[in-house]
């Protein structure tokens, strides 16, 4: 009897209940629904590294199993984040313009709110007109669709384009990062429609909730996150599981090879491609509300950097190495550049961790990757080596075969 993939595959049950026992206790602990040992504002830190999480597996299975270093997954993560932010911002705006122009005589006519909401919003880049780019702004199912359908789209065309020219490797990467580039210094002009380098702001403040306290909305966005990480984990063992799995680790282990044996490899690319696309879009969308506003700095290639770097420290080719990786990282950035890290006098010179956090980071990637490449998830390896079991199981990880096959090992 064929048993279920949850019980095929038991690291993925103890992700789903570390992740619920997490969120448990989060809850309990939090000031909204528990005793309030946890502030609001680490509950929001806490979301958004649930958010980061998330693109970073998604990051890990174009990545660590099908050998694409993608440096351009940040753009569909702020992409999903423009999205949503475009409603909050036009129905926040819309719900105080339209308490302001009921105190006249006679009721606003509706291009007399559309021009409110376009002054209100655009003044600010010198505009008094809606961009046609926010038609669809005061709909909250479009742009709940756009948040999936855009970075879907740009994924599929970037990647039909570049997998059936068969660039890969450095050239890829390259890529990407230009593709990266262009999207963020496009974001930073004014005329864009998407007020340049003010961005989005005020994305905390719910339409429909303005009465509701900042605890209790933070702990929807919170579980909201949890939600998606625990599906977008489950969905992505699935996809690196079985047949396709196989398929896609044998891509990043020899394509040339693949292609051979018969199999379209830029098919299976450019499925992983932009499904994690479409992922990270998702995680961008629950992320900036948090967050509370985006601009196009948030797009810049740098991002997409640290993305590869979080993966790489976590234990690149296992997803949980992925997910270790981004909350590691991500809540020590917190607490060295948030002023938590005491400083360091030498007498000479006094070491603030807020002017040297990205270099501890950087020095922290050169040594995981010379001297610990499997990152802090290949630890691990360490507990299970007097009880192997089965690599499909263990370790939605990277395949040795290949790797001592070209070392000369049997």
């Amino acid at each position: 009897m064929t048993r279920s993939f949850l019980f095929r595959n038991p690291s993925v049950m103890w992700f789903l209940a570390a992740l619920a026992l997490f969120t448990l206790g989060v809850t309990a602990l939090s000031e909204a629904t528990g005793v309030g040992l946890v502030s609001t504002s680490f509950v929001k830190t806490l979301g958004k590294t649930l958010c980061l999480a998330l693109i970073a597996i998604a990051m890990d299975v174009v990545w660590g199993y099908c050998g694409i270093l993608s440096l351009g997954h940040f753009a569909f993560f702020g992409i999903g984040g423009y999205a949503i932010g475009m409603w909050l911002m036009y129905a926040r705006t819309e719900a105080i313009v339209l308490e302001s122009l009921q105190a006249g005589a006679l009721p606003p006519t509706p291009t007399e709110v559309s021009d409110a909401i376009a002054g209100q919003i655009f003044g600010v880049v010198g505009a008094s007109e809606l961009p046609g780019l926010w038609s669809f702004a005061h709909s909250l199912p479009l742009q709940l669709a756009a948040v999936v359908i855009v970075p879907g789209l740009l994924a599929l065309v970037f990647g039909w384009l570049a997998f059936r020219s068969r660039v890969t490797g450095v050239y890829l990467s390259i890529l990407t990062q230009a593709m990266t580039l262009a999207l963020s210094l496009y974001l930073f002009q004014n005329d864009t429609g998407l007020r340049g380098n003010n961005g989005l702001s005020g994305l905390q403040n719910i339409p429909g909730f303005e009465d509701t306290p900042q605890s209790v909305i933070s702990m929807g966005f919170f579980w909201a996150s949890a939600l998606a990480l625990g599906l977008g984990y489950l969905l992505f063992a699935v996809v690196v599981d079985g047949k396709m799995g196989s398929v896609i680790r044998a891509i990043r282990d020899n394509e040339a090879r693949v292609r051979f044996l018969g199999y379209h490899v830029e098919s299976y690319k450019l499925f992983v491609f932009t499904l994690t696309a479409i992922v990270a879009g998702i995680a961008g969308a629950l992320y900036y509300p948090q967050a509370g506003i985006i601009n196009p700095a948030e797009i810049a290639p740098i991002a997409s950097i640290y993305l590869a770097v979080w993966v790489a420290i976590g234990g690149r080719g296992r997803l949980y190495g992925a997910v270790i990786g981004a909350a590691f990282v991500s809540l020590l950035s917190s607490w060295f550049t948030g002023g938590g890290a005491p400083a360091i006098p030498l007498g000479f010179y006094t070491i603030q961790w807020t002017d040297w956090w990205l270099v501890l980071l950087g020095l922290s990637f050169v040594a995981v990757t010379l001297f610990f490449p499997k990152g802090i998830g290949g630890l691990f390896d360490f507990i299970t080596i007097r009880h192997p079991i089965p690599d499909r199981v263990g370790g939605y990880g990277p395949d040795g075969g290949a790797r001592r096959k070209e070392e000369g090992k049997p």
